[in-house]
C-alpha cells in the first residue's frame, strides 16, 4: 500500500507502521461495533497512516463529522471521538452526548485525543457534565506523519503562530516528542546542530527527555548522522517568495492538502465522439500526489520552465511502447506486451492528468499578472527600491487584490530592507486598512510581532550582505539543468537551504559573521550513543541528515533539498521534517485575526 515510502535512504514505512499498530490496539480496547465521529481537520492526515479498510476489520461501521445537535442514528455499541485537544471542540462533544442521553441510549462514549490529552479539555467535559459518560479517555500520539519517501510532516497548522504570536511552545514539546519516537525506531541521532530560539528549545528538550530515559536507551544502530533544527523566522523570506517548482506551482495556485489537490475538472473531462459536452461535470478533479507516481516523482521537483520538455519526451516513449504491439509476432512477444499493458495504460493515464495540471499552470504563469507580481518580487530580492513606496503594490491595492497577495509583496520588502522607514509603513498600513477595512489592524500587528512587517530600527541593512555572502542571488540560474540551489525560485537561492548546505560543506564556521545577524542562537550537540553502535561507514557511503523545519517548510524548500541529495559528490542525503507544509498563502493566512474568527 504504502510502497512509496520505504524507497527512500531510510525506510519510513517503520513509523507508518508503529502508528497503525497503535491505533489498532486502541480500537481493539472498544469491544464490539463502533462508530468514528471525526474532528474535520483529522480526516487528512488519517487517511495518511489508515484507510477505511483497516478500521472496517475493527469493526467500524460508521464514520461521522464532529458537529453540534445530536449524532447520526447508528447500530453500534461504542461511539468514538476522535478529536485534537481544543475546548471549542469539547462543547460540541457534550452537546452531542447530552443529546444522545436524553434518547435512553445505552452506548458507550470513548475519546481518543491527538495527538495529547489535555487536563482543560477534561476539565471542561467535567464543568458540561459529561465525564463520567467515557468508558476510554486515550491519548494516540501522532506526532510525525510520512508523507512521502523523504518527507514527514507533523500538519500543526497553527505552530508559527503559538510559538512567534503567542508565546507557546506547545508544539515544541510535540516536536521533541516526535523526534524522540523517531529515534526509538531508528537509533539515537548522534549529531545535533541548530540555529534558532525555537531549534535550541527543542534540542533542550530532547536531551532531557534523553536523560530522563537513560535506563531504556534501545540498541539500534543508527539510521541517521545528524539532525539540523531550523527556526523558520531564521529565514522569513522564503516561504513569501512564489514558488517555481512544478509541485510549488500546483500548491501556490491550488492548494495541495494531505497529499491531494482538488483541480477544476474541465480540463479533465473524457469528451466521447459526437457527444454534446453540456454533461460536463461539475465536481472537482482530486488527486493523489506522491512518488508512488512515477511520473509525477520525475517532474514535481523541476523548475515550471523545464516541465513542458519532460512531459513531451515521455509522450514519446509512452508512444513507442504502444507501438511495440505492430512488432509483437510470436505468442510469447505478444505475452510479454499484453503483461505490460496495466503499467503502459497507467503511464498513459498519469501523463494525461500531468499535461492538464500543466496546461491549467500555463495559463496562469504566462499571463501579465504572474509576470508583475514576480517581477517584483526578483527586484526586492536583488534589492532594487525596497527602501520606498513601490508603486505596483500601490496600484494592486486601488485594484484591490487579494489581501493576501498585498500582505505577502509588502512583508517582502520589509524583510528584504531589514523593516520599513516609518513613513513608508505608515502609508502602506493606512492604504491596507482604507481599502480593506479596519478589522485587518489585528493583521498587520499580528504581521509585525511576528518580524514580518516591522519599522527600521536601525539604519544598517543586513540583507544584502547576507545575500552576498551566501550567494542567496545567482544571475543566469539554470532552470533546464540546474546546477545549483537556485533553480527552484528562477535565481532566489532559499536561505534555509543555503544554511543546510554549507553546514554539510564547508561548515559553518566559515559563516559565523552572517549567523551572527540572522535571528536566535547557533548551536551543536553531541549526543552518546551506547557502545557498539558507532556507525562504520563504507567507502563511498553518503550521510544521512533529517533537517527540520519548526514553523513550517515550501514545496520548493523540499526541491532544493531533494536536488543536494541528488549532486554525485554531496556525500549526503537529506530528509525533512516540519512542523507543517505550507506556502505563502497559507502561513500568511495563519497570522491573519479575522474577527469571525476571533471567538476561536
Amino acid at each position: 500500500m504504502a510502497a512509496h515510502l520505504s524507497y527512500g535512504r531510510v525506510n519510513l514505512n517503520i513509523l507508518r507502521e508503529a502508528a497503525r499498530k497503535e491505533l489498532r490496539e486502541f480500537l481493539d480496547k472498544c469491544a464490539g461495533s463502533k462508530a468514528i465521529v471525526w474532528d474535520e481537520y483529522l480526516t487528512g492526515p488519517f487517511g495518511l497512516i489508515a484507510q477505511y479498510s483497516l478500521l472496517k476489520e475493527h469493526e467500524v461501521e460508521k464514520m461521522f463529522t464532529l458537529k453540534s445537535g445530536r449524532l447520526p442514528p447508528a447500530d453500534v455499541k461504542n461511539i468514538i471521538f476522535f478529536v485534537r485537544p481544543r475546548l471549542e471542540l469539547m462543547d460540541i462533544i457534550a452537546d452531542n452526548i447530552t443529546s444522545e442521553d436524553r434518547h435512553h441510549s445505552s452506548r458507550d462514549f470513548h475519546i481518543l485525543f491527538v495527538p495529547r490529552r489535555s487536563m482543560l479539555c477534561e476539565q471542561r467535559l467535567k464543568e458540561q457534565g459529561v465525564l463520567g459518560s467515557f468508558i476510554n479517555i486515550d491519548e494516540y500520539i501522532l506526532d510525525l506523519i510520512p508523507y512521502d519517501g523523504d518527507l514527514l510532516s507533523m500538519e500543526y497548522e497553527s505552530a508559527f503562530r503559538e510559538c512567534y504570536l503567542e508565546n507557546d511552545q506547545t508544539s515544541l514539546y510535540h516536536t521533541a516528542k516526535g523526534l524522540m519516537t523517531l529515534q526509538a525506531l531508528y537509533g539515537t541521532i548522534p549529531q545535533i546542530y541548530g540555529k534558532g530560539d525555537c531549534a535550541r528549545l527543542v534540542a533542550n528538550m530532547m536531551l532531557r527527555m534523553k536523560r530522563e530515559f537513560a535506563g531504556s536507551q534501545n540498541q539500534i544502530l543508527p539510521v541517521f548522522d545528524s539532525l539540523l533544527l531550523l527556526d523558520r523566522n531564521v529565514d522569513l523570506l522564503t516561504p513569501l517568495a512564489t514558488q517555481l517548482t512544478y509541485e510549488g506551482l500546483i500548491d501556490e495556485i491550488y492548494g495541495i492538502n494531505n497529499g491531494y489537490v482538488k483541480l477544476p475538472p474541465e480540463k479533465f473531462a473524457q469528451k466521447k465522439q459526437g457527444e454534446a459536452s453540456k454533461d460536463l461535470p461539475t465536481e472537482p478533479k482530486k488527486l493523489q500526489l506522491n512518488s508512488a507516481e512515477e511520473l509525477y516523482a520525475e517532474i514535481r521537483d523541476k523548475n515550471f520552465n523545464a516541465v513542458g520538455a519532460a512531459l513531451s519526451k515521455k509522450a514519446k516513449i509512452i508512444s513507442a511502447a504502444f507501438e511495440e504491439r505492430h512488432n509483437a509476432k510470436t505468442v510469447g512477444e505478444i505475452k510479454q506486451f499484453v503483461s505490460q499493458l496495466p503499467h503502459m495504460q497507467a503511464a498513459r493515464s498519469s501523463l494525461a492528468n500531468h499535461t492538464s495540471i500543466a496546461e491549467l499552470i500555463k495559463d496562469i504563469t504566462t499571463s501579465e499578472a504572474f509576470f508583475d507580481n514576480l517581477t517584483v518580487e526578483q527586484e526586492f530580492m536583488t534589492g532594487v527600491d525596497t527602501d520606498k513606496v513601490n508603486t505596483y503594490i500601490e496600484d494592486c491595492i486601488a485594484q484591490k487584490d487579494p489581501l493576501i497577495k498585498i500582505l505577502r509583496l509588502v512583508s517582502m520588502q520589509s524583510v528584504c530592507n531589514n523593516g520599513l522607514k516609518h513613513k513608508v509603513l505608515d502609508y502602506y498600513k493606512r492604504e491596507i486598512l482604507q481599502t480593506y477595512g479596519y478589522e485587518h489592524m489585528l493583521t498587520l500587528n499580528n504581521l509585525e510581532k511576528a518580524g514580518l512587517l516591522k519599522p527600521q530600527t536601525s539604519s544598517r541593512n543586513n540583507y544584502p550582505t547576507i545575500r552576498k555572502t551566501l550567494k542567496l542571488w545567482m544571475e543566469d540560474a539554470n532552470e533546464q539543468n540546474p546546477n545549483d540551489i537556485s533553480y527552484v525560485y528562477s535565481g532566489y537561492a532559499p536561505l534555509s537551504i543555503r544554511l543546510t548546505q554549507i553546514l554539510a560543506r564547508p561548515g559553518w564556521r566559515s559563516i559565523e559573521e552572517v549567523l551572527k545577524m540572522l535571528p536566535g542562537p547557533h548551536f551543536e550537540e553531541r549526543q552518546q550513543l551506547p557502545s557498539g553502535l558507532h556507525k562504520k561507514r563504507q567507502q563511498g557511503e553518503n550521510r544521512t541528515t533529517l533537517v527540520f523545519f519548526l514553523g513550517g517548510v515550501t514545496y520548493a524548500e523540499i526541491a532544493a533539498l531533494r536536488f543536494l541529495s541528488q549532486v554525485e559528490d554531496s556525500g549526503m542525503e537529506y530528509v525533512i521534517a516540519t512542523t507543517k507544509l505550507i506556502n505563502g498563502t497559507t502561513w500568511i493566512k495563519s497570522l491573519m485575526d479575522r474577527p469571525e474568527c476571533q471567538a476561536q
